[in-house]
């Protein structure tokens, strides 16, 4: 009886080890298990003297650093726009060369697939 008990257990175990393997090696985190990690992006323009406006949005909807990534991500793809998005505080601090459009941005973060919530300033 314990042989076959071995033998029935060789195949779930490896099958977990394999399936664990391939959730490390994506690296994608709570809402990325099954794809790559998400590259984090930024402006090309990284001199902060050439964005002379700021505002913070609450980001609803983050629950680790890929979400972040993400956000970061689309509010860096505006044109203007320099954004650090960071989940512990679950906040975007956006750095902008012209005065915010509010709307663009909040349009962006919900195209990532989360909420602006609240400015905060």
């Amino acid at each position: 009886m314990p042989v076959a008990l071995l033998i029935l257990l060789i195949p779930l175990l490896a099958g977990a080890g394999y399936a664990a393997f391939r959730r490390l090696k994506k690296g994608g985190g709570c809402c990325g298990e099954h794809e790559s990690a998400v590259v984090q992006s930024g402006p090309r323009d990284r001199n902060r003297a050439h964005y002379p406006y700021q505002i913070t949005l609450k980001i609803g909807g983050m629950t680790c650093e890929n979400c972040a990534r993400r956000v970061g991500n689309a509010l860096n793809a505006l044109d203007g726009v320099w954004a650090r998005v960071r989940v512990d505080d679950a906040a975007a601090r956006i750095l902008c060369k012209q005065p915010p459009d509010e709307d663009a941005l909040r349009r962006a973060v919900r195209g990532a697939g989360y909420v602006a919530l609240e400015k905060i300033n």
